[in-house]
């Protein structure tokens, strides 16, 4: 059974920065890419970043780019978001999720985590 489990949300003032990470189990994820997205109280899920598991090749958000990085650790099956220079604007539930596809549309992804609640405030 896949699970995936995010931590490291938080409350953090405007310009400072949080890490996410998400513990991943249930199999290995070597041809799947690793995403994050996001989602605010009647909005879509929003795509934020994404990694190829086996090459490492990322693919950004325009609106996050330069300020996210993401990342992976092999060994240990775990997904990382560096955030920084954080807005009011990226306050939201961070998700992140496996897919065996390309593409960055929330529809093709197969697993998600339950979430982390990241507050920017000014």
């Amino acid at each position: 059974q896949v699970q995936l489990v995010e931590s490291g949300g938080g409350l953090v003032q405007a310009g400072g920065s949080l890490r996410l990470s998400c513990a991943a189990s249930g199999r290995t994820f070597g041809g799947y890419s690793m995403g994050w997205f996001r989602q605010i109280p009647g909005k879509e899920r929003e795509f934020v970043a994404k990694v190829w598991w086996s090459s490492g090749n990322t693919l950004y958000a325009d609106s996050v780019k330069g300020r996210f990085t993401i990342s992976r650790d092999n060994a240990k099956n775990t997904l990382f978001l560096q955030m920084t220079s954080l807005k009011p604007e990226d306050t939201a539930v961070y998700y992140c999720a496996a897919s065996r596809t390309a593409g960055t549309n929330a529809n093709n992804y197969d697993y998600w985590g339950q979430g982390t609640q990241v507050t920017v405030s000014l």
